[in-house]
């Protein structure tokens, strides 16, 4: 089964809202050896001018990848997962994500194109908080492999 190429252009609607906890920031800065205060200590987070503890720039594939997997498991595209390789990704920070913020996801499918047999589909996160301002956008590119 291919990818649908219509597809394109689609956004589906925003994912419900992901709660961002001071646990789960230094969960993530430890898991990935982030060690600026900022990321662990409210003081020094409030000393730097952040309400909060802020999180590390790649904290936000945490909320992008589910909202991407809105794409991966509608049935209409046609996406066959085990043929899925992740092949970029990169963020647009709008401004940092702290602790306390309440994010949804928007997904667009920017792009579905067929390269030498594989398809290449490139989808766009909005990362939006609770009055629509957007925090973050994470672009990323998967490459779904055709047969063999």
């Amino acid at each position: 089964m291919s990818v649908n190429e219509a597809f394109a252009g689609r956004t589906y609607p925003p994912t419900a809202a992901y709660v961002v906890g001071r646990e789960k920031i230094r969960e993530f800065a430890g898991a990935i050896a982030a060690t600026s205060a900022e990321h662990h200590d409210l003081d020094a987070a409030h000393a730097a001018g952040y309400r909060d503890l802020v999180a590390p720039p790649t904290f936000a594939a945490i909320m992008t990848q589910q909202c991407d997997a809105q794409f991966a498991r509608d049935p209409e595209a046609g996406l066959d997962l085990a043929r899925l390789v992740h092949g970029d990704q990169r963020f647009i920070h709008h401004r940092p994500i702290v602790a306390g913020d309440e994010l949804r996801g928007v997904l667009t499918i920017d792009s579905v194109r067929t390269l030498g047999g594989h398809t290449m589909v490139t989808m766009r996160s909005d990362l939006i908080d609770t009055d629509d301002e957007p925090v973050t956008t994470s672009v990323s590119t998967v490459v779904i492999r055709g047969e063999d």
